[in-house]
């Protein structure tokens, strides 16, 4: 039998947080590049988007989750099978953050392990005159407390949103050639505006 560690071909990242803080909005915006402002209760939708890596195929699921707490069992198996986590909260509304510190410590018991691939992510800086949630204190709190990474992003201005998967990646110790073809990955889409990429299925992107 060989000992030899193969290398990680297919990752499930998943995004947590309250209802409304733009998880679903920083998923559409990472996938088709578009932003919907309207608010839509997600249940859960699973995406896939399939990369060629140097001759290795990279599966990444991205598990979009409901922010409302109906539905314990679900988000319960959503953070068993799942290898890094999105935790989102939006910088207008501070109990979304405490939804946050729920959701982490809800995560480490299930997974029993402190060093969880976490990156907590601040949404919606495009509201900066509505900001509630200081960013010196939640990065204080996430880099040194908690151990976890911590980014600000909008959905809405398309700011640091590709930063926040190359993150997540990167802690889910995917090959490391996978996060500089992030970057490139909307050279594979058509520039038509009208176009879409289907949903809830694989993608195919030769990126090298």
């Amino acid at each position: 039998m060989s000992l030899e560690v193969k290398k990680k071909t297919q990752v499930r990242l998943v995004f947590l947080g309250a209802a409304g803080v733009g998880k679903t909005a920083l998923i559409q915006r990472f996938l088709q590049d578009t932003f919907e402002p309207k608010h839509r209760r997600t249940v859960e939708e699973l995406h896939s988007k399939e990369y060629d890596i140097g001759g290795v195929k990279i599966t990444v699921e991205i598990l979009d989750t409901s922010g409302s707490y109906s539905f314990p069992a679900m988000r319960k198996l959503s953070i068993q099978n799942s290898d890094a986590f999105a935790l989102v909260y939006a910088v207008d509304d501070p109990e979304s953050l405490e939804a946050v510190k729920s959701l982490r410590d809800e995560i480490l018991e299930i997974k029993e392990d402190k060093y969880t691939p976490i990156v907590v992510v601040g949404n919606k800086v495009d509201r900066e005159q509505e900001r509630q949630v200081s960013n010196e204190d939640v990065l204080s709190t996430v880099e040194m407390d908690w151990n976890n990474s911590y980014l600000e992003a909008s959905a809405k201005e398309n700011a640091n949103v590709v930063e926040v998967f190359k993150e997540l990646l990167q802690q889910a110790n995917l090959p490391s050639r996978l996060s500089p073809a992030l970057r490139r990955r909307r050279e594979t889409f058509p520039k038509d505006t009208d176009f879409r990429p289907p949903m809830n299925k694989t993608n195919s992107c030769i990126l090298s």
